[in-house]
Formats: structure tokens, sequence, C-alpha cells
């Protein structure tokens, strides 16, 4: 049987790009692309509801496009917070860096959106504890290449990590991340970077309890305040 990758990011066109930067590009992007299983298809039945959804529903043109993991996934009421903004939200709750390159085709290219918004990055810490600030640092970057070789001109915007007091395990690895990310997205052009972490600790670092849900994990009312507030100037 042969491989598919059909819900993977395109080969030629993440080469094409890597190839008109440098070639150190061109072995970053494809020595992680080859670590994603051509057959894993993790939250394949989220990406297809998407789909059906669309199908169905056709989305908004020229929208700016949140995607990500579930902080993205569980903001149900986000168009309240952006009023006049045409925004598509695509969270896939439990995701992390790898799924959403895995799903680039299906989830970000297709909306051909006028900017991009990510949060991810926190699952990935949690799904092993061999995952450094390196690893999740250099699977971003892989993220907006990819996202880059299909949508050259489209601002990109990331969300910083933010600090879950279920994670607080992870702390210096997520502070360690989100400097790295914000320092590799100040070198490139068409790009934001979004720190909600200091609005959402106390003056010792320690997160602020009233933001999150009784998981520790997910944000209520108060923490999406935040993150509108931080996240508004950003969108174009």
């Amino acid at each position: 049987m042969g491989v598919k990758l059909l819900n993977t990011p395109s080969i030629f066109f993440i080469y094409i790009y890597a190839m008109q930067v440098t070639k150190k590009r061109i072995l970053f992007i494809f020595s992680y692309f080859f670590t994603l299983s051509a057959f894993s298809q993790p939250f394949i039945s989220e990406i297809n509801a998407y789909k059906k959804a669309d199908s169905m529903y056709v989305p908004a043109k020229n929208a700016i496009l949140f995607v990500g993991s579930s902080s993205f996934r569980l903001w149900k009421d986000y168009s309240m917070y952006f009023p006049g903004y045409p925004i598509i939200n695509r969270g896939v709750g439990g995701a992390s860096l790898p799924d959403i390159i895995r799903y680039t085709n299906d989830i970000i290219i297709p909306y051909h959106p006028k900017q991009v918004v990510i949060y991810c990055g926190e699952n990935d810490f949690a799904s092993s504890d061999s995952v450094t600030a390196l690893v999740v640092t250099n699977r971003l970057k892989t993220l907006f290449y990819a996202i880059r070789a299909q949508l050259p001109k489209v601002p990109i915007a990331f969300v910083s990590i933010k600090p879950s007091p279920s994670r607080s395990k992870y702390r210096s690895a997520i502070i360690e991340t989100n400097a790295a990310i914000e320092q590799f997205l100040k070198k490139q052009k068409r790009t934001a970077f979004i720190n909600v972490w200091d609005d959402m600790v106390d003056a010792n670092g320690i997160p602020l309890p009233d933001l999150f849900l009784k998981d520790s994990l997910h944000m209520n009312a108060s923490g999406y305040a935040i993150w509108q507030k931080k996240i508004k100037p950003y969108l174009k």
C-alpha cells in the first residue's frame, strides 16, 4: 500500500519556499516533516467536522483565522469579543503543534485568511517529558514555514503560551519557549508575538487562579477578557 500524504503540508511548496531562503531551512523543514507518520490521523473527526461545516456554510472571505489548541477551540463566543472582525476559529481540542502542522492544508490554507493567529505549544510539553523548549520552538518554526510556503504575504501572529496552574511544572520551559519564539518572530516580516503571560500572573509570577476553570487549565470569561485586550491591537 502506498504512503498517503494528503493531510500533511505540501512538500513541494515548502521546498520551493525554503529554496528561496536558505539551505539550512530546507534541512530543518524536511527533517521534521518526515517525523510525522503518514498514517497517523489524530483528531481527524474534528477536522472532518470542520470540513462538513464549511460545505454547509461558506466561511467568510478575507477573514482572520484563529488556529491551534483548545484555548481557541473552547472560545465559543469569540465573535462577541471582537465585533467587526471577521474571524474563523479552527481550534482543535488537545492539539499540539505537530497536529496543526499535519492539518495545515485542511484548516489553514483553504481559507486564504488575511491573517493567521496561532495558539499552540502548551500541550506539547504535557505530551512527553522529553519535549524541551527547543523542541517546541522548532515545531513552531516548522508551522510558520509551512504557512509561509503557501501564504507568503499573510501576517502571522503567535499568542504566547499561557501560565496554566495545572502545568506549573513546565513553567521554566514555557518561559524559555515564549522568549525564543518572540526572538524568532522579530526576525521575520509581517509577524507579531502577543504576550498574554504577563497579564495572567501576579507580581511573583504565579498564575492568577481566578482566570481559570476548575481544571486549572482552560480559561473562564475573565481569562478570555485578558486575551481580548492583548490580541485585539494586533488584528488586521
